[in-house]
């Protein structure tokens, strides 16, 4: 787990701002006589992204998010350059009211996605600046995300392993039995299920979790929705997710298991967002206890059926993967024009990072010998959370002086 993928838990901090647009009718179709659509996706650190072409004319690249209700475009710059009309502007303060941050809301817009599901009349909402950076955050270009108005017109399967989400018409929809359904609400149009958690201490809890596609994370548990949900005993204190207004600190920890419809994931790591630090209850009235993400999801196929209220679940060749978190201790963003820049956003304290002396505005310039520019910052990612004990050689630039580390990976818990 890292820094630059916590960020997407701030969507529900979007929920809200989109929340205020006033809704038209919105229309995702197949092409004529289509009844299923394929389309292959780019997978970044448990995100799926999907090409989008807005208006036609313009190919960008969106995060599909079921924690999100309106379209949301993240660069201004793009829907200036085809001119839209901004029907009004709308003013939120960010996590925590530490910043106010602007948007536009814009209507009559398509979004079609190749290569056969075409969308009229959207509303979209526009933020004002980058507030995001999606980009140097995920280290490939992205410009927006979409969500409820696909998964409300469609059956959504999503298949992790093969990267490929085919979209059926609800009429033209069987589950294989091979799938284990699990009983799905739509509230706000957002989907929620049902699972068993138990806690650290052996507590077994039945939880409310929000199924969210645009959150990194694995497992989010608020411990102010049931006295229950304790932060155990080892844990680190840390930012779990970045709000439109700034980090949101909380703690990461280990819990024995949480059970969906059977399938059980051992040892899996959660976050716990400390007190008054999670503006949920300001942004939805629905009741949760947490937030099932990617980092979970992952390791499924997936087939979402909103019009049914069901979401069936088969586990996939990664459903065994060990749940690890940060053993390097630093937090990488990805700058410059081609994404090769490393700078480090973050180092935990006392972690095999900071005992080596990397600091803030370090750039990793190269890993185990080989130039960064070589690698993505997924792959970059990977090599410092690869495998605990393994070796890390880094050359970092610091004040125009190239400066060589070496540290060791290790699991904080």
């Amino acid at each position: 787990m890292n820094r630059y993928y916590k960020i997407f838990t701030l969507f529900i901090f979007l929920y809200y701002v989109a929340f205020a647009v006033q809704a038209q009718n919105l229309g995702f179709s197949l092409k004529k006589d289509q009844k299923r659509v394929q389309i292959p996706f780019e997978l970044y650190n448990n995100l799926i992204v999907i090409p989008v072409i807005l208006n036609g004319t313009l190919p960008l690249r969106f995060v599909l998010d079921t924690g999100v209700r309106t379209t949301i475009l993240t660069e201004k710059a793009y829907s200036d350059i085809l001119n839209l009309v901004y029907t009004k502007k709308i003013s939120i303060a960010g996590a925590g009211g530490m910043r106010i941050v602007e948007a536009y809301v814009t209507g009559n817009v398509s979004l079609d996605i190749p290569p056969g599901v075409i969308g009229r009349g959207h509303v979209m909402l526009v933020l004002a600046e980058d507030y995001l950076q999606l980009r140097n955050y995920l280290g490939t270009n992205v410009h927006g995300i979409v969500g409820y108005e696909l998964f409300s017109r469609f059956i959504v399967k999503i298949d992790y392993a093969k990267k490929l989400i085919t979209l059926n018409t609800p009429d033209d929809f069987k589950p294989k039995r091979s799938y284990r359904k699990v009983d799905m609400t739509i509230e706000d149009t957002k989907p929620y299920i049902h699972g068993q958690v138990t806690m650290h201490d052996g507590q077994k809890i039945v939880t409310k979790l929000l199924v969210d596609s645009g959150a990194s994370h694995g497992l989010l548990l608020d411990p102010e929705s049931d006295d229950r949900i304790s932060v155990p005993q080892k844990y680190i204190a840390s930012s779990i997710g970045r709000g439109l207004g700034g980090d949101i600190p909380g703690k990461i920890g280990r819990i024995q298991q949480l059970n969906v419809s059977g399938y059980k994931l051992n040892h899996l790591i959660a976050t716990f967002p400390d007190p008054d630090s999670y503006m949920d209850s300001v942004i939805s009235k629905t009741f949760r206890h947490g937030t099932m993400g990617g980092e979970i999801l992952s390791r499924f196929n997936v087939i979402f059926d909103f019009s049914r209220q069901a979401v069936y679940l088969k586990k996939n060749s990664a459903f065994k993967k060990k749940f690890n978190f940060n053993m390097s201790g630093v937090a990488i963003k990805a700058k410059g024009s081609a994404l090769h820049i490393y700078e480090v956003v973050e180092v935990r304290e006392n972690s095999s990072a900071d005992n080596a002396g990397i600091v803030i505005g370090d750039i990793i310039s190269e890993i185990n010998g080989i130039d960064t520019k070589y690698y993505n910052l997924s792959e970059m990612i990977g090599i410092l959370n690869s495998k605990e004990g393994k070796k890390i050689n880094l050359e970092i630039l610091r004040d125009n002086a190239k400066i060589k580390v070496r540290f060791r990976l290790m699991s904080p818990i």
